[in-house]
């Protein structure tokens, strides 16, 4: 099986940045996409961006332009760089790694993010 653990939550002014860290262990046979989900108190997850294992980005509307997904896969590490934060971006983010081919879903324990002044 696959662990995620996440790490760089914490607190933050608004407009400050963060950069969050996603570790993959385990049996990664594929990681077809990798990429960060967010949760707020009464709201479904929401995908923030995914990374495909060539590259290809994909970001919500909302944080285009300011946040960044990057991957090192030599690393099994997905990364996600996020400028001019913003309090509506306050959210439990969970890693999440998708292999298509196996058809299996993993997932972070989740990191908080705190946006506020």
């Amino acid at each position: 099986q696959v662990q995620l653990v996440e790490s760089g939550g914490g607190l933050v002014q608004p407009g400050g940045s963060l950069r969050l860290s996603c570790a993959a262990s385990g049996s990664i046979f594929s990681s077809d996409f990798m990429g960060w989900y967010r949760q707020g108190p009464g709201k479904q997850r929401e995908l923030v961006a995914r990374m495909s294992s060539g590259g290809t980005a994909n970001y919500a509307d909302s944080v285009k332009g300011r946040f960044t997904i990057s991957r090192d896969n030599a690393k099994n590490t997905v990364y996600l760089q996020m400028n001019s934060l913003k309090p509506e971006d306050t959210a439990v983010y969970y890693c999440n790694l998708r292999n298509l081919g196996y058809s299996r879903n993993y997932w972070g324990q989740g990191t908080q993010v705190t946006v506020s002044s």
